[in-house]
């Protein structure tokens, strides 16, 4: 039997990764050269001239005087966490085919799991803010499902308490081969709940498909052609070749989180959805993960713990 040909992306290898950012002074001048590319810019008066202050690590401005650090107003805002630490887990979590668990992110970096939770989650914001103004456009499949698993002797299916809802959409290319795909979490499949959702995440014009779930409807508000396909229920409806795309990603999704985190709180669930969202979006291009990551980080507002852990928030 012949060996199975699969497609491969190549990504960045452990030995690439250490000779262009294994140390601390790599990381700081990488990062330097992603957040000011023309040079110190400074963050109150806009001026483009300062001079760095070895002794504290910060810049002065020449103009208003205000002292800056390199980290100061991104994500990476009054770390004490090295930036090569910070470094080596956005290469564990974006160069990783899979999703890696906060315990294994701890291990790997040497951190304690309090301080890895914190990296993890303020990452993880990163991804969510960056691809939540970005429109699905074209053609689009469209379900619904749930993250949590079945409780005994509870109720199966939709509305089935302590499961999370959120909707899957993938927008395929000419082709009909997947290019980007949108998880997002929902409060419920209502109708004001999907007709805002539409309007914020599809483009007015793509044509969507969709089961009969009546709240699907409301794509329509958001300018969108819809075609309906009744799969019935049960596991015929997930072989629908309407859906295939859209199935094939929950699969990998539900194997990806299964397999990786015995359990997170649902209130967390849009940070852990946007992080498989994120890889899969850019799996085309593994190697410019890290510094596309890092790139926005650095445009990322701080993310402090008081607000990593609010009760709940939507996107």
């Amino acid at each position: 039997m012949g060996k199975k040909t699969v497609r491969i992306q190549k990504g960045m290898s452990l030995q690439e990764y250490q000779q262009l950012y294994g140390t601390e002074q790599q990381c700081y001048q990488t990062l330097s050269a992603l957040r000011w590319p023309k040079g110190f810019v400074c963050p109150e008066c806009g001026y483009n001239n300062g001079c760095l202050i070895r002794t504290r690590g910060v810049y002065e401005c020449y103009r208003c005087g205000r002292q800056t650090s390199l980290t100061a107003g991104t994500i990476f805002h009054s770390t004490k966490t090295p930036l090569a630490t910070w470094f080596l887990c956005i290469y564990l979590m974006t160069q990783s085919k899979n999703c890696i668990s906060i315990m294994e992110l701890s291990r790997q970096l040497g951190v304690a799991y309090d301080t890895a939770w914190r990296m993890k989650h303020k990452l993880m914001q990163v991804m969510l803010e960056r691809d939540s103004e970005k429109k699905l456009k074209g053609n689009i499949e469209m379900d619904d499902s749930y993250l949590g698993g079945e409780r005994s002797g509870g109720k199966r299916g939709r509305g089935a308490q302590g499961k999370t809802p959120f909707v899957a959409a993938v927008e395929k290319n000419e082709s009909g081969r997947p290019v980007r795909i949108k998880l997002t979490r929902l409060k419920g499949f209502r109708r004001k709940e999907l007709e805002r959702w539409s309007k914020h995440h599809l483009e007015p014009g793509s044509i969507v498909v969709s089961d009969g779930l009546d709240c699907f409807t409301q794509v329509t508000k958001a300018g969108c052609v819809h075609n309906v396909k009744f799969t019935g229920s049960g596991r015929r409806s997930a072989k629908h070749p309407a859906f295939k795309w859209v199935n094939t990603v929950l699969g990998n999704l539900k194997n990806a989180f299964h397999g990786t985190y015995h359990s997170f709180h649902p209130k967390h669930a849009p940070r852990y959805l946007a992080e498989f969202q994120y890889r899969f979006n850019r799996r085309f291009n593994l190697r410019a993960m890290l510094p596309r990551l890092v790139y926005v980080a650095a445009r990322t507002s701080p993310w402090p713990e008081r607000l990593l852990v609010l009760p709940d928030y939507s996107w």
